[in-house]
C-alpha cells in the first residue's frame, strides 16, 4: 500500500510543479522537495490537492520530503 501511496503522492507533487519535477526524480531518493525545486507556489497546490484527496490538514513542514507526507497521510488520512 506504501508504494502505491508514494507513486500516487509523486505524481501529485509533480503535477503541482506543472511538470518541473517528474515523479520518478521524486521517487529516487530522499532529497527534499525545496531541493527538487518544488517552489512556494507548488507547495500550496499540492497542499491543496492532498486535502482534497486524503481529508487531512497540512501544515507547510509536513512537506518536507516525500517519505514524511506519505507517513502523515498514512497516519492521519
Amino acid at each position: 500500500m506504501d508504494g502505491e501511496l508514494r507513486e500516487r503522492l509523486a505524481g501529485m507533487i509533480a503535477k503541482a510543479t506543472d511538470g518541473a519535477v517528474d515523479p520518478a526524480e521524486v521517487m529516487a531518493g530522499r532529497a527534499r522537495l525545496s531541493d527538487l525545486g518544488v517552489t512556494s507556489l507548488a507547495y500550496l497546490r499540492l497542499i491543496d490537492a492532498v486535502e482534497a484527496e486524503f481529508g487531512v490538514q497540512l501544515e507547510p513542514t509536513t512537506l518536507d520530503g516525500l517519505d514524511e507526507l506519505v507517513d502523515y497521510v498514512r497516519l492521519h488520512g
